[in-house]
């Protein structure tokens, strides 16, 4: 099949799940799915979805826009078939909301409040950005030194993969007893959860550079640091980069399980643990979203740069 019938293929798939997707929820009740071809619609709208992500998942497209236009649009079909799924078990099999809330209930949730969820990640994004910058700052400042010095390497390396060893659970209450039940105590536990990956990653994508280019540029009578900034950094930065991405997720993660062990009465782990506690698994959820969404964009943010500053790497040839 060329490409163009796979375009046009996809496209009559997915114009197609608008109908059925109605036709779902025209036959939703309160107390579940009224008749067995709401099921069958179900099926087929998640058969038509799985049918276009497929297709365009199988073209190669040599114009940026429309590559970009279809990178974006794979996923987002994709996901918002789940979200369609979601909202169709919970209330087609009438989930207790306590055990699973549909999307559309976590949605009203969002809506209804917008104020709390934006203190709660002022509060908790404060913690994580001040503890991921110092974090990944010292670890690669650290990771220069440890290729500077073998002393170092042999010391410092392996003491750092036994701290990277250990459990958030168990830093998370001491740093609060040290640093207070402010933000300074979640930024000093995603500090120590974000140095260890940028130090390992540095550290090794430091000897990626090959022995040829280095005797080049000693032929060139560069020093060290010469050859530092331009060639072994340079050769380095897909290493650096895959540190910056893991801890972007990391960070945001310890910080709100830091917040579980002593926080003041704002921010997205106290409120998750606060909630759960009422039953307001809808909150819960919410946070969880807002978190989600978050660490995505944090993510992709760290992705795209990685992409303007690598384009030379044959991953992106």
């Amino acid at each position: 099949m060329s490409d163009r019938l796979k375009i046009a293929a996809a496209a009559i798939a997915v114009l197609l799940i608008w109908p059925f997707s109605k036709f779902v929820f025209a036959h939703l009740k309160s107390d579940g799915m009224s008749w067995n071809g709401g099921w069958v619609a179900v099926i087929i709208v998640w058969l038509l979805a799985w049918f276009a992500v497929s297709q365009l998942s199988n073209i190669n497209f040599r114009q940026k826009p429309i590559g970009l236009f279809i990178g974006l649009l794979i996923p987002a079909v994709f996901g918002l078939t789940l979200l369609f799924l979601w909202e169709v078990l919970t209330r087609g099999l009438s989930v207790p909301p306590i055990l699973l809330p549909p999307p559309s209930q976590i949605g009203v949730r969002i809506t209804n409040s917008l104020p709390i969820l934006a203190a709660d990640f002022q509060q908790t994004f404060k913690a994580v950005l001040f503890g991921y910058v110092v974090g990944c700052a010292t670890g690669f400042a650290i990771a220069v030194l440890v290729d500077r010095s073998p002393f170092m390497r042999k010391g410092l390396m392996p003491i750092g993969n036994l701290v990277a060893a250990l459990p958030i659970v168990g830093m998370a209450p001491i740093m609060v007893m040290w640093f207070g039940f402010d933000w300074q105590s979640k930024a000093a536990v995603v500090i120590v959860m974000t140095f260890f990956p940028m130090l390992v990653n540095t550290v090794a994508g430091l000897s990626t550079a090959g022995h040829m280019e280095r005797d080049l540029m000693r032929t060139y009578a560069s020093n060290y640091w010469q050859t530092l900034f331009k060639l072994r950094l340079p050769a380095a930065l897909p290493f650096i980069f895959n540190a910056l991405k893991i801890n972007s997720t990391l960070a945001l993660i310890g910080a709100i399980v830091a917040e579980f062990f002593g926080t003041p009465i704002v921010g997205m782990g106290f409120r998750i643990s606060t909630e759960v506690g009422r039953m307001n698994v809808d909150m819960v959820w919410a946070e969880i979203a807002m978190a989600a969404l978050a660490g995505s964009l944090f993510y992709g943010l760290i992705a795209l740069i990685e992409r303007r500053l690598t384009f030379w790497h044959p991953s992106y040839r």
